[in-house]
């Protein structure tokens, strides 16, 4: 048989995988930025010990592209895991979310997780790297890999399988820990070598990931309180409203109480909008900028916001930083020939800072109006002038970027907020629920409810969204003076009745096929929930599904 591995051909025999390929090419490096993780074929991800049964042009998958990072991170989340079951058999592993470069990890084991625990598990992950165990693939009845997870202790598991719709379940095994993480895998234990382990404080631990930049080095450890406190307050919510995990969403969902779940959450929302609120009065700031990253509800925030401050008797006007966008044909392209719209250089710096000063002052100024279907700005704006009790909301991504305010602004008066959805709700123990494909579902069902966008058209574009997210909005999160999770626990089961079907008519032809799948999967382990008559019309949900009343006043 053939194999073109990027554009590269060689003859196999029947039998032999596409890892046999890869090295007949003298592919196979040691160098992680070099190293092929896995392969896809057309817009399907394949493992390397995967053996084809026709000649097929593959695509090699390395750290540098977003699905071959997935397949490193799960691939060290399996020998994170077996290392803790070797040292610890009884302790209870929980992936919890990412912190910055690494994934945030709690260990409850007889007692407690200290720091010489820790140097021991880094250890004994090493011990399974250098052993260089292949990672093999097997189909389970899913009646057996239930009985096999609630013997072994992992109810967490057992529970979310019983909502599995195939009668099959597909898992790997170091020794005799046996384990899935919803995806390929590297083809052996080896290929997972660049990492690094900290211990942050009893029971918990941060797994490094390689550097972006630099895959071959672990990142170092870079302490983000503010983003930690926020993440640990939805852990919180949700022990409080006892939904930490899809199973028992799904519980909630078909015993009715979902409802119940509904109320509470947007409740926990409203509080945090009112306890903001109180921060800015009491800071006087007369000027409140709302940034976020994609889909992360910052034109929500700043209307709730708005309400929590006429609550204080405050007046506030509202401002977008879209209006200061540069003309289209103005902004030059990238490396790529595309138009760079998350670049902050698209906006008009100058003109805000000149606007924003003089409305600080109490003069007027006449603000810009962008025009989306033009490209451009229209010829006249609108005049704003701030009287003592009305501050002034921008919301927009760039908001607490260095660049955007000059230093002729008196940053005494400004108060920045960060809103980005950090969801905290698992799959199971060891599954999380990435906060990126969180918003990328919100931004699917947004772009094809109010755009007409396609799964493919939104799917495609999402990767230059994520860049430009890493390089202008993640850096400066941690000077938010306040943060702000708009994630609801219950919304991806409301969201996904919205997306699974068009989701579903990406095909195997599609680039985009592969990403389509990965949230396909997560999706099949969740219920239908048909309450959008109990989401109330200010919740951040309603910016994405419709009926949001913020948008009916601006009409």
């Amino acid at each position: 048989m053939k194999i073109t591995a990027d554009g590269m051909v060689c003859e196999i025999k029947h039998g032999e995988s596409l890892l046999d390929a890869v090295k007949k090419l003298e592919l196979d490096m040691f160098t992680l930025r070099h190293r092929p993780l896995a392969a896809q074929i057309g817009g399907e991800v394949f493992s390397l010990r995967y053996t084809p049964f026709r000649d097929v042009e593959i695509h090699l998958l390395r750290y540098g592209e977003d699905m071959g990072r997935r397949v490193y991170e799960r691939t060290l989340q399996f020998i994170f895991i077996a290392a803790v079951r070797r040292l610890f058999p009884s302790a209870r592993v929980c992936v919890r979310y990412t912190l910055g470069p690494g994934l945030y990890i709690t260990i409850e084991k007889e007692n407690g997780l200290n720091e010489q625990d820790v140097l021991k598990l880094e250890s004994e992950m090493r011990n399974i790297v250098r052993a260089a165990i292949p990672l093999e693939r097997k189909r389970l009845d899913i009646k057996e890999a239930i009985s096999f997870y609630e013997q072994d202790g992992q109810l967490d598991k057992a529970k979310l399988l019983k909502w599995r719709k195939f009668s099959y379940f597909d898992v790997y095994t170091i020794g005799s820990y046996m384990d899935y993480f919803y995806g390929e895998m590297a083809p052996s234990t080896d290929y997972a070598d660049v990492f690094r382990l900290k211990y942050l404080e009893e029971g918990a631990v941060l797994l490094l990931m390689p550097r972006s930049d630099e895959p071959d080095v672990p990142s170092d450890y870079e302490p983000l309180p503010k983003l930690a406190v926020v993440f640990r307050q939805s852990n919180d919510w949700g022990e409080l409203m006892h939904c930490s995990t899809v199973g028992e969403l799904n519980t909630l969902v078909s015993s009715g109480r979902i409802r119940e779940l509904v109320r509470v959450n947007e409740a926990l929302h409203e509080k945090s909008y009112a306890n903001i609120a109180d921060k800015i009065v009491e800071r006087r700031a007369k000027a409140v900028l709302v940034a976020g990253p994609s889909s992360s509800g910052k034109t929500t925030s700043a209307n709730r916001l708005a309400t929590q401050l006429r609550v204080l008797a405050q007046d506030p006007i509202m401002l977008s930083l879209d209006n200061y966008y540069l003309d289209r044909d103005a902004i030059p392209t990238d490396e790529h020939g595309e138009k760079d719209l998350e670049n902050i250089n698209t906006l008009d710096i100058p003109r805000f800072n000149s606007d924003l000063a003089r409305l600080l002052r109490g003069e007027e100024a006449e603000v810009p109006v962008f025009d989306f279907l033009k490209g451009k700005r229209a010829p006249e704006g609108i005049v704003l002038k701030l009287h003592a009790d009305q501050p002034l909301i921008i919301e927009g991504i760039h908001g607490l970027n260095p660049m955007l305010i000059s230093k002729d602004i008196d940053v005494d008066k400004l108060f920045r907020v960060y809103v980005s959805a950090l969801t905290t709700l698992n799959l199971d123990d060891h599954n999380r629920i990435r906060t990126t494909d969180a918003r990328l579902l919100r931004r699917l069902v947004r772009d094809y409810e109010t755009r007409g966008a396609s799964m493919e058209r939104t799917l495609s574009m999402w990767p230059s969204v994520r860049r430009g997210e890493e390089t202008w909005i993640f850096p400066y999160q941690e000077q938010a003076d306040a943060l702000m999770n708009t994630t609801l626990v219950y919304e991806i089961a409301v969201l996904k009745k919205y997306v699974y079907p068009l989701l579903l008519s990406v095909g195997p032809e599609s680039r985009c096929y592969a990403a389509a799948r990965d949230i396909l999967k997560f999706l099949n382990y969740f219920l239908d929930a048909d309450i959008e008559d109990e989401i109330p019309p200010t919740s951040v949900l309603r910016e994405f599904i419709g009926g949001c009343t913020f948008y009916r006043e601006d009409k």
